[in-house]
């Protein structure tokens, strides 16, 4: 099912968002990155870790309530290189993504909130990583 050798996970996996999704709906490609809105992803990102997601919900862009889903790949996907071996030596956020969609499975209610001091450092932290290259997507 995956287009590496050295993916990790078999699953579960989750996706944080703050969309409001039902069971069954697709999450799909083609949409604005979070971190940097002038460029459109050719993948859905989602990872094996649900406070990764939960953290991936929390930096979201919109109003909504940070959600995370239970997803399940619907063709093949790999190692996040975003975070994973390009960037970072081998894949500590257990993070994927597919250019195929993730069927939501279900809604996880378990996952560590971050504090408003935890989410405002992570922000800092995304925006010293944007000002530099260590910030280039690769997409």
């Amino acid at each position: 099912m995956s287009e590496t050798s050295d993916v990790l996970d078999e699953g579960p996996f989750f996706h944080g968002t703050k969309a409001d999704l039902q069971v069954g709906e697709l999450l799909t490609a083609g949409f604005r990155s979070n971190y940097r809105p002038e460029v459109v992803m050719n993948h859905i990102y989602f990872t094996a870790l649900p406070d990764g997601a939960g953290l991936a919900a929390e930096l979201a862009a919109g109003d909504g309530e940070p959600r995370v889903y239970a997803v399940v790949p619907t063709g093949p996907f790999e190692n996040d290189p975003n975070v994973t071996d390009k960037k970072l030596p081998g894949n500590p956020t257990r993070s994927y993504r597919s250019r195929e969609p993730l069927r939501v499975v279900g809604e996880v209610h378990d996952w560590t909130r971050l504090t408003p001091e935890a989410l405002q450092g992570w922000r800092d932290r995304l925006a010293a990583l944007l000002e530099d290259e260590r910030g280039v997507i690769i997409n």
